[in-house]
């Protein structure tokens, strides 16, 4: 079974606004290696369209600096799953997943690996919570960044029990951030 993996950026204090966080070449270098590990990725509406309104080709030259091309190039060529009941439809290398969001995330991860990793990578806020009340996320990996935002939104607000996590993985970046990586404690 494929498995289904989290990440996310977060200041200090819980923040997951990515306007409260800055991009840096080391951080987007990080984010490429990440979704060139996977088969596909798995996007609600919300952060489906974010994405793809600040990296879906053309852009016009001079826009971002060179160092964000290789996340460009890797995020407009993935495939993606959009969990929406509100889109009438998806492109952009998209599909849209209707229907109960556990059968539906059940199916897509029984499938055969088929893209350049292994597994299905999911980003966001409401998504993640929706899967981790469902038991169906395989890892988390938070990249803390050494900022207060002083203003939310925070991860996994209302989340119905506690999700026990084990930490199998550190890395340090210039920058200060920490991208932390952990399995559900099962």
């Amino acid at each position: 079974m494929r498995p289904l993996r989290y990440s996310i950026n977060i200041t200090v204090d819980g923040c997951c606004d990515h306007r409260a966080i800055p991009a840096d070449e080391d951080l987007h270098h990080h984010a490429t290696e990440i979704l060139q590990q996977v088969d596909a990725l798995l996007l609600g509406r919300v952060t489906y369209q974010m994405m793809e309104s600040a990296w879906r080709p053309p852009t016009p030259v001079g826009t971002r600096p060179d160092w964000m091309e290789p996340f460009a190039r890797t995020i407009d060529a993935a495939k993606k799953y959009v969990v929406s009941s509100t889109l009438p439809q998806v492109d952009w290398n998209a599909e849209l997943v209707r229907g109960d969001l556990a059968d539906a995330v059940r199916r897509l991860k029984r499938q055969p690996d088929d893209g350049p990793g292994s597994g299905l990578y999911v980003g966001g806020v409401r998504l993640p919570l929706a899967l981790a009340e469902l038991d169906l996320i395989d890892e988390y990996e938070f990249i803390v960044h050494p900022r207060l935002a002083g203003h939310g939104p925070t991860l996994f607000a209302g989340l119905s029990r506690s999700v026990d996590l084990t930490l199998v993985d550190r890395r340090e970046f210039d920058s200060g951030a920490v991208a932390m990586r952990y399995l559900p404690s099962r």
